[in-house]
């Protein structure tokens, strides 16, 4: 078992910035990947970015890209996002995700096997 521990959600203004972590332990020999998802009122929860666990492959939706980065840390066994230039389309309950996929980049929900709880980030004046 993986379990994943997220923070540094909340709230900010448009064209505000905000980092989120997401902090692996368990069984993390197994993980290939590490994503964040999001997912907002009434809809579905739709890929933010994936790194693959060496850091060597990134992915990133069209929606984030350049405003967005996913990072990692070996060391801490941790996870960053770094959002930056927020747009109020970006509030949602943001997830990290391990995925045991091996070869693709995984960027659906589906082929991810653990999940952390959530974070809230809102994007507001």
């Amino acid at each position: 078992q993986v379990q994943l521990v997220e923070s540094g959600g909340g709230l900010v203004q448009p064209g505000g910035s905000l980092r989120l972590s997401c902090a692996a332990s368990g069984s993390i020999f197994s993980i290939n990947a590490m994503g964040w998802f999001r997912q907002a009122p009434g809809k579905e929860r739709e890929f933010v970015a994936a790194i693959s666990w060496s850091g060597a492959r990134i992915s990133y939706a069209d929606s984030v890209k350049g405003r967005f980065t996913i990072a990692r840390d070996n060391a801490k066994n941790t996870v960053y996002l770094q959002m930056n230039s927020l747009k109020p389309e970006d509030t949602a309950v943001y997830y990290c995700a391990a995925s045991r996929l091996r070869g693709l980049m995984p960027v659906t929900p589906d082929v991810y096997d653990y999940w952390g709880q959530g974070t809230q980030v809102t994007v507001s004046s």
